[in-house]
């Protein structure tokens, strides 16, 4: 959650705000009406806020004022105002603000929220610029960082390419030149497009070439988008975030397509996708692998005792222990009911041992409060540890293991290998 500064001395403008802010999950608002009760909270924060969304003219202070002092603790401000001053305006976007709106109407106020959770975001994602001009590398960087992204530098593409490979940061968008030494922007451009789709990482090639030929080269090779140089900052910044909003939606939709809705864990079809090809890489080493079926003893008279809404919520109680106790490579995946699966590589027997114990003595000391209803409830786990002839045949054995923890008394791991 980011902390987000809220200023409107209209209640109705604030209300209206306080609906759109409760969509975004990311944010966390402090409401303010007056200079006053914003100025308290920076200090009780510590001007700690990560955004700010600030009406131009409040009752307390003269016009302005508020955006000065959200600019003075460094906060990127979206201003909402009742009439827009073309100089006014101007005169805000060369200070720490991100834009300016005016407040006429519901669909206004969408779009000022739209672009605080925008900005949220950025401080989250990274982008590459590649230029062989320090100059305009640093006229870039200074616009991206002004909406709050992470900036790499490259000099040409072939720097690029490497930084691209070796980054331990996810970048999300790369910003390239045409004309550099080594390796041109197109070049770079097909490069990666060889190994990243357009919905996972984004080009946008800036260029002072104007020529149809070299623009439609670059959108035929893989560019998403094109800018001429000069450019308005207003303007790269608006293409910068279209295209990350862009990606944001396709990794929606990807998580649609590869995750359980109640949970939110992979589902079934995504972890065969993703398990075959590490089984059989394994299975090429002789190296020996884990596959654990977890499941809920007694989920039937959970259901029958408290309801399912509060069966839902046991279940979606297994995902939370679960990430909270694997790694970040494990592939865990709801496969249906209350039952999950886990596959497990780079791990002895004695360690996936120890881990599923572990695992079951956190169910079975965790108290549920679903609701205000405290429930107690265990799981059972079996393993199939080693390297069958099959992904599918090492599932079936963990579940014959999970059948013998359930034969043995519940709330046990059992392992076959």
């Amino acid at each position: 959650m980011k902390k987000v500064l809220v200023v409107d001395d209209s209640p109705i403008i604030l209300s209206m705000l306080k609906i759109e802010i409760a969509k975004y999950n990311r944010m966390e608002p402090y409401y303010a009406k007056t200079y006053k009760e914003a100025f308290r909270l920076l200090r009780e924060h510590k001007g700690k806020f990560h955004a700010a969304l600030l009406d131009l003219n409040l009752p307390d202070v003269p016009s302005g004022e508020i955006v000065k002092l959200a600019n003075s603790h460094g906060i990127p401000s979206v201003v909402l105002t009742s009439k827009v001053d073309e100089q006014v305006q101007k005169s805000l976007l060369k200070k720490d603000v991100l834009s300016v709106i005016l407040k006429n109407d519901h669909a206004s106020i969408k779009v000022a929220v739209a672009d605080i959770s925008r900005t949220l975001s950025n401080y989250d994602t990274t982008v590459l610029i590649v230029d062989d001009s320090k100059l305009f590398r640093q006229i870039l960087r200074t616009s991206l960082e002004k909406i709050q992204l992470n900036v790499l530098e490259a000099r040409d593409g072939e720097e690029a390419y490497n930084i691209l490979e070796s980054s331990k940061e996810k970048i999300s968008l790369i910003i390239t030149d045409y004309e550099m030494p080594k390796r041109n922007g197109l070049d770079l451009t097909l490069k990666i497009r060889e190994k990243y789709q357009k919905d996972e990482l984004a080009i946008i090639a800036i260029s002072a070439v104007e020529t149809k030929d070299i623009i439609s080269k670059f959108l035929k090779f893989g560019a998403n988008d094109f800018v001429n140089k000069p450019f308005e900052h207003t303007e790269v910044v608006t293409r910068v975030n279209a295209n990350l909003e862009l990606l944001d939606l396709f990794a929606k939709i990807r998580d649609m397509a590869n995750k359980d809705f109640l949970t939110g864990a992979y589902n079934r079809r995504y972890f065969f996708e993703s398990g075959e090809p590490i089984y059989a890489k394994n299975k090429r080493k002789e190296t020996p692998m884990a596959v654990a079926m977890i499941d809920i003893d007694k989920f039937k008279n959970i259901n029958d005792t408290y309801g399912h809404d509060i069966g839902d919520i046991a279940i979606q109680e297994i995902k939370k222990i679960l990430d909270k106790n694997l790694r970040t490579s494990d592939l865990m995946a709801r496969f249906g009911g209350e039952e999950f699966c886990v596959f497990l590589e780079d791990i002895t027997i004695e360690d996936a041992k120890i881990l599923f114990e572990k695992i079951r003595k956190a169910f079975e000391e965790n108290v549920l409060d679903a609701n205000g209803t405290k429930i107690l409830y265990t799981v059972s786990t079996g393993i199939y540890y080693g390297f069958s002839i099959s992904l599918d045949e090492m599932i079936r054995l963990s579940d014959e293991a999970l059948y013998t923890a359930k034969e043995g008394g519940r709330n046990r791991v059992e392992i076959k290998s």
